[in-house]
């Protein structure tokens, strides 16, 4: 029973420190996005291609 203590506080130890390096990643910027604002409305809509190529018929529609 006192392994799962130990396991436990080890478990509680490393879920701090993944906090801690969140945190410290969000406050110094590291999850910000400059770029894609400002080319967003440029890509607003997909992309149409135009091809030569047939549509891939299906089986049923290759028995009718």
């Amino acid at each position: 029973m006192s392994v799962i203590y130990i396991l436990i506080t080890i478990s509680i130890i490393v879920a701090v420190f993944f906090l801690y390096a969140f945190i410290k990643a969000v406050r110094s910027g590291q999850y910000d996005d400059d770029y894609t604002p400002s080319v967003r409305m440029l890509f607003d809509d997909e992309l149409k291609i135009k091809t030569n190529k047939k549509p891939i018929q299906t089986i049923k529609e290759k028995q009718v």
